[in-house]
Parts: C-alpha cells; structure tokens; sequence
C-alpha cells in the first residue's frame, strides 16, 4: 500500500486554567475562560514504517485512555506493536501521554516496539526537574526515562531519509516541527506552533508560548514553507479539519485552504 497520512482524533476538551482536559463535543463551546482543543495524533504509513507525529493524551484527560488511539489504529489494520517510531513536537502531556499507561495497575508502554524521537535537551531539561506537573505525570515520565527506546534528536536532524526534524522554540523552548517527504507525499506537523487551521492567517503572540515573538515568526516562516514547497500541514489542536493545503496566497485575504480527507481502509 501507498504512503498516506491519517487523522487519528482523540476528542475535544475544555481546558482551564487548571490544565484538566473535560471532554465535550465537538459542536459545543469550552467553559467560560477555557480554551477548546481537539487532540489528533497523526499516523504516517509507508510500505516500510508507521510513524506517529505525536501519540495523544493517553490517561491523562477526562474519560481518556490508550483504547481510543489503538482502536483508531485498528480501523487501519494496525496495532500497538506495528507502531516503528513515535516523534514528538515537544513534551507537553496532552501530546506524549499516550506512550504509556496503567490499564493493568502498573506503568506499560502504550506501543512497546517504537523508537521514541525527542529532543535531547528538552527531555534533560524535563527529567532533571524534581516533578513533571504532579506527582503521576512525574512518575510516568520516569518510567518512560527507563523504559521507553529513546532517541536524542538535535537541533536538526534526519533519521531516515523521508523524516526532518528542525528545532523551532517558540511555543516550548525546544519545540520542534516535524516534516515528512519522499518525493511523492509532503507533511508537516508544526506542534502548537500552527496548531489549528486558524492559525495559519492570524498574526499573533500567544501570552502561553514561551517565546511568543518567536513562536509568530515561525508560524509565518513554516506557513510559507508548506505554501511554497506544498508540504500537507497537519494541525494537531484543529477541530474540524485537521489535514490542509494551501492552494493560494492573496494579500489582504491571506492563504487559501483545501482540505486533505483523512485515509480510510476500504
């Protein structure tokens, strides 16, 4: 089978100020002074790997869990042990909580035969903190220290031929974008840099980024990137369509976008 990219959505939550992630639908607006966000892990299959472009919240929302990313894999034919490598954009929970879990009471990896790709100097700075938000997400990052294949990535790095990953701070001090492209097939996940649709024609500094002014260049950097070499950005935070390409650039109105449907097994 070809390559192609597939959305693998977890759901939509209404995140406050005390950073719990309450499932609601997707129709429905957040409570008063949170924010709405979707979370979608994205699958990349080739004939010789299955990559995932972040791996969900796992335990660590409300009525979440590792069933809802390993059915969605099971629509395509796969399961856990198919996964070959899981790159992470960065290191908050609700993109790297579903590399392990507790369904039997004790910590286990979510996909136990993936090489894990992060940043070097993001996981030294997260594992040498006394406490990874609480207690929980400290021990789940502990045991991933010890058990998970990691995979230390620099500031630019190729792993395999068809996967680039450049460093691009902003949103998280060693946040990364993630591109895909061999030659027939161009992805680009962008973590919370682009992580909605909306993003892409809105000129901001989000008061939650780390480096808010560079978090806006990149945005703008990495959009013209995907419109002038037509990578398929795929948004991590989107609601509605989370695969997009940009079809046109017009001044005053901005980009243009067409949406790219998600693959479904036939």
């Amino acid at each position: 089978m070809k390559t192609y990219a597939a959305v693998l959505y977890e759901g939509t939550f209404s995140v406050g100020t005390d950073k719990k992630f309450v499932r609601i639908d997707r129709d429905d607006p957040p409570a008063k002074g949170a924010l709405k966000l979707s979370l979608n892990p994205f699958l990349i299959h080739t004939e010789e790997r299955n990559y995932l472009f972040d791996c969900g919240i796992g335990e660590f929302g409300e009525d979440t869990g590792p069933d809802t990313i390993l059915g969605n894999l099971e629509e395509h034919g796969l399961n856990e042990f198919d996964i070959t490598d899981i790159f992470l954009s960065h290191l908050h929970y609700d993109h790297i909580g579903g590399l392990a879990h507790r369904q039997n009471g004790y910590w286990e990896l979510t996909f136990p035969d993936a090489k894990i790709w992060v940043s070097k100097k993001a996981w030294g700075k997260v594992t040498s903190k006394d406490e990874f938000y609480d207690e929980e997400k400290t021990e789940f990052i502990h045991f991933l220290d010890a058990k998970a294949d990691l995979h230390f990535l620099g500031e630019e790095e190729q792993p395999y031929p068809e996967i680039t990953v450049r460093q691009i701070g902003g949103h998280t001090e060693f946040h990364q974008v993630l591109l895909f492209d061999d030659g027939d097939k161009k992805y680009m996940q962008a973590g919370d840099v682009i992580g909605t649709k909306g993003a892409v024609n809105r000129k901001y500094a989000a008061k939650y980024d780390f480096e808010p002014k560079v978090s806006q260049q990149q945005r703008e950097e990495l959009t013209k990137l995907a419109y002038d070499e037509g990578f398929t950005l795929m948004c991590y935070h989107e609601d509605r369509h989370p695969l997009f390409k940009l079809t046109n650039y017009d001044e005053k109105t901005g980009y243009s976008t067409e949406k790219i449907e998600s693959h479904v097994p036939a």
